[in-house]
């Protein structure tokens, strides 16, 4: 993994790269009521013979620069998801190593540091996501090793205005300054737990909390196929990209170009 050397100093600049020893720990935070599925509990719903929270945790539990995963989840979902971990071996997110959540996004992620080993570098990861893949996260720890903060993100595509209630338009943003946000999200372990101490306004995600404190947070490109289901719609679209991602990985490697007539030698 091609990140800078390590460095000292005071300033967010020379924070030191996750390299040699440093270890990375990743929440998996999926503690939310699906209230936008229709009933449907996302984490646990089927996609190509799997709960959706598999995918997720394999494909972080695949990469090498994961040491230890932990799954946040609300307290009723818990046992079956310690029953899961167990059934499938996850070496990375044993069965203890499954969690409850609190009352907010940012209270299960605090709940989730508590579970995580001592670490240097602490990613923070969507359970409703789950295309997510080993090149985000590389992305992520060579960002972070610039602040000690650093977050997965995408371009905007698409115009967009900031509308009141009433749906009057009161302004449109210039395009080129818009990122729309993804995760994993990726900390220092210490930087993180600051915020989480000192922040308890309610926040949509770590990186406002990071900010709060003064913090540097850089984004890095996460990927559009990485997208958060909170929809059916999201749920076919995933089913999709994955499929399509399991078709690339077991077709077999492109032989060289076949020879164009006879060998020059063939008559000899």
């Amino acid at each position: 993994m091609p990140l800078p050397d390590t460095t000292t100093g005071n300033g967010p600049a020379d924070v030191a790269a996750p390299v040699g020893n440093d270890s990375l720990g990743v929440l998996i935070v999926a503690a939310g009521q699906s209230r936008r599925m229709a009933g449907v509990d996302k984490i646990f719903a089927d996609i190509l013979g799997k709960p959706l929270i598999a995918h997720t945790v394999e494909a972080l539990q695949a990469s090498p620069l994961v040491n230890e995963l932990v799954l946040v989840l609300a307290p009723e979902k818990v046992p079956r998801g310690r029953s899961l971990a167990g059934d499938r071996a996850w070496t990375k997110l044993p069965p203890e190593s499954v969690c409850a959540g609190g009352g907010r996004r940012q209270d299960s992620v605090r709940l989730g540091l508590e579970r995580l080993s001592p670490c240097r570098w602490v990613a923070v990861h969507d359970g409703a996501r789950p295309c997510v893949d080993a090149d985000i996260l590389r992305r992520g720890l060579e960002a972070a090793s610039e602040s000690g903060a650093a977050v997965a993100a995408v371009p905007a595509k698409d115009t967009i205005k900031v509308v009141t209630e009433g749906t009057r338009v009161e302004a449109t943003p210039l395009r080129e300054t818009l990122w729309l946000v993804q995760t994993p999200q990726v900390f220092l372990y210490d930087i993180l737990q600051e915020a989480h101490r000192a922040c308890d306004e309610d926040v949509t995600d770590d990186a406002s909390m990071v900010e709060r404190l003064g913090h540097d947070v850089h984004v890095f490109m996460g990927s559009y196929a990485n997208l958060k289901v909170t929809s059916q719609e999201d749920m076919d679209i995933a089913e999709a990209l994955l499929r399509n991602r399991s078709s690339s990985s077991s077709r077999p490697a492109p032989r060289g170009p076949k020879a164009q007539g006879r060998s020059p030698t063939a008559d000899g």
